[in-house]
């Protein structure tokens, strides 16, 4: 185990902070918390009728469609929705569940767990209201075993912070009571997925600063997030940051340092995996990212009063040649004038070294543009994707288009930058705080990637879902558009019984042998309400 004087970090830390106001945060500790219970809850119209057209917004072949949307599929005007996680059911690839803060009326940033889900590959959202209405919850995380079953992280602010895990088995169709998992502000959630000893652990770190253990910043269940160990403390304390599970079942956590000669560091445990073994870490390991991280950076930025994006970590579980790689990706402040660029690095040796940074956007560098949230992930074989936030269409401003970048090659080599989507204005919709959350997330398959994220397309922040790329519901490399359409409609989805995907793990609530998406309800919407029973309902 590391150690380190963290009372005097923070002293070095907060003076240089308190002094300038410096946004660049490289080094030490948060200095204030983020998700402190401010305003009481808005008050909610019971009868709401200010609705409009849910935004469905395209560029070129790329089509986002809005996730928080009513019952009838409508825009709710005057709502807010920011800080996206996203779990896609590796059984079927049409489950998707995305969670985020919801903000019932921007007049409050009380926020509480959004969430909502889709059967058909996320053409289209059901989002059923908030997990624990009244209940103040921030900092959604999401992520899925290799079963399906979906685990959303909640951070909760009282008279400390901690964190409750809530379980669905039904792609967040319906959950289970939450379960106390220690935690503290800014958690970080993921799941091992790869079938050896550590399968199925539930592994957890947060921000050391806020812990609800003074002094603690991981955890780790063993039992299907039934139960949370006690938590230890990380070397370097990385903050800020996510964590993947190798395929040796190694675990990494990525993030701004405590201490250490850059900015970045990784902690990694090769024995964590193990139930029978303690939690406990080999070491941690410093990265020079080419620039550090930004935070509260004021009226000059896209996104003044929050982070411009987290540090991702992601392994490559290809099989191939890059079989193993770990890659860090993060928008920090690179050398000069340029306020903000993506950089890569990556590990072809379980973390031990990492090359030289790379950066991805490829506009130039004398546009001074501002490229945040920048996202990572990798997909089965190895493709690595790249999504960020990008205002260089904008050069006085800070309208932002979304842009993607890929790499097959481990990261040797990138795709131009591509845009996504128009451009949209970040300073709009504030829900009583000056930000539209914190981070973005993407999670890859072999042909494409599923993105949740957040913009302004209609004026207020809502939460979006883009396909990149075809479909693989049942993730076998062929695109849904060359599968079998069973019905003739011209798209693989439920009512098609997605080759390859056991009837069930198909949404089919009334039981009739048919995807849901294929019956008509009292509504019209394709799902089974308790109203549509109250008045009966008409099949097909």
């Amino acid at each position: 185990m590391i150690s380190h004087n963290r009372s005097t970090i923070v002293l070095l830390f907060i003076i240089p902070i308190l002094a300038i106001g410096g946004p660049c945060l490289g080094s030490g500790p948060q200095t204030a918390p983020l998700e402190t219970r401010d305003d009481p809850p808005a008050e909610i119209d019971p009868n709401p009728t200010k609705t409009a057209p849910a935004a469905i917004v395209t560029r070129g072949v790329h089509t986002n469609v809005q996730v928080n949307v009513d019952r009838n599929g409508l825009d709710i005007l005057g709502d807010a929705a920011n800080e996206p996680s996203i779990a896609v059911d590796p059984t079927n690839r049409h489950n998707i569940t995305i969670g985020w803060r919801q903000f019932d009326n921007i007049s409050s940033n009380f926020r509480q767990a959004g969430w909502a889900f889709s059967n058909d590959g996320g053409r289209s959202w059901t989002f059923p209201g908030v997990l624990t209405p009244g209940i103040f919850r921030s900092d959604p995380v999401l992520d899925v075993d290799a079963s399906g079953r979906v685990y959303y992280n909640s951070l909760r602010s009282e008279a400390t912070f901690f964190c409750e895990v809530f379980a669905s088995d039904t792609s967040g169709y319906q959950w289970n009571s939450p379960v106390y998992a220690h935690g503290g502000d800014k958690q970080w959630m993921t799941v091992d997925r790869t079938g050896g000893v550590g399968g199925g652990n539930v592994y957890s770190h947060w921000n050391v600063s806020w812990s609800a253990v003074p002094g603690m910043d991981f955890n780790r269940s063993t039992d299907l997030g039934a139960s949370f160990d006690t938590p230890i403390a990380m070397p370097a304390s990385p903050y800020w940051g996510t964590t993947t599970v190798g395929p040796d079942g190694t675990v990494y956590v990525v993030g701004v340092s405590w201490d250490g000669p850059h900015p970045i560091s990784v902690a990694r445990s090769t024995t964590i995996a193990d139930p029978g073994n303690p939690l406990g870490f080999d070491d941690s390991v410093s990265i020079d990212l080419g620039g550090e991280p930004v935070a509260f950076a004021g009226s000059a930025s896209p996104n003044p009063g929050g982070l411009h994006g987290q540090v991702w970590i992601a392994s490559d579980h290809s099989g191939t040649a890059t079989h193993g790689n770990l890659y860090v990706l993060g928008s920090v402040d690179p050398v000069g004038a340029d306020p903000l660029d993506v950089h890569f690095t990556r590990s072809t040796d379980g973390g031990s070294t990492w090359s030289a940074p790379v950066r991805i956007n490829d506009d130039a560098q004398a546009s001074n543009a501002w490229q945040w949230f920048g996202t990572l992930s990798v997909a089965p074989n190895g493709r690595i994707d790249v999504i960020w936030n990008d205002n260089r269409n904008d050069p006085t401003g800070y309208d932002s288009e979304l842009f993607y970048s890929f790499s097959n090659d481990g990261g040797l080599t990138w795709s131009p930058g591509e845009s996504l989507s128009p451009a949209f204005d970040p300073h709009v919709g504030w829900p009583n705080q000056e930000k539209i959350g914190d981070y973005y997330e993407m999670v890859s398959d072999r042909l494409g990637a599923d993105l949740a994220w957040s913009a302004t397309f209609n004026g207020g922040q809502d939460l979006y879902y883009l396909r990149i790329g075809d479909r693989d519901c049942n993730d076998n490399g062929i695109g849904d558009s060359s599968e079998m359409d069973g019905d003739g409609d011209g798209i693989i989805n439920a009512c098609d019984n997605c080759p390859g995907v056991d009837n069930p793990r198909q949404f089919d609530r009334n039981f009739n042998g048919v995807g849901d998406a294929c019956d008509t309800f009292i509504f019209g919407d394709g799902f089974e309400w308790a109203s549509d029973a109250a008045w009966g309902k008409v099949e097909p």
